[in-house]
């Protein structure tokens, strides 16, 4: 008999495996990221006091556009830049979330960066 996979099992098995390996303190917080069919989402997350310090998402007020597409993650990426910039974030650890960096997670990243953070 052939066993289906979960997907969402197997992601969150993934993104256990990193954040094994990673870890945001107050000076370098972690930039998470979650992708749905339609939209995306970024939060900055200090681990340490387990607090999210700022987040964006095409789900927003102020996002114009898709965020199912690569622009509309770019536009995140931008947004949760601009959100940590104001904070006096400049230093993040990178969270894929179990994705890969590939797409849309990629796009976001380089939209943060664009923005002025550092990974």
């Amino acid at each position: 008999m052939v066993k289906k996979l979960d997907k969402a099992k197997a992601r969150a098995k993934r993104h256990q495996r990193v954040r094994n390996k990673i870890n945001g303190t107050a000076d370098c917080p972690r930039l998470n990221v979650f992708r749905s069919s339609k939209h995306i989402y970024a939060q900055v997350i200090d681990d340490v006091n387990g607090v999210t310090l700022c987040s964006a998402s095409s789900m927003s007020k102020d996002f114009e556009g898709n965020g199912g597409n690569k622009e509309g993650a770019r536009k995140v990426g931008e947004m949760i830049a601009q959100a940590a910039k104001a904070k006096g974030i400049e230093n993040v650890v990178f969270d894929r979330g179990g994705y890969l960096y590939h797409g849309r997670v990629q796009e976001l990243a380089d939209g943060a960066r664009e923005g002025g953070l550092k990974f």
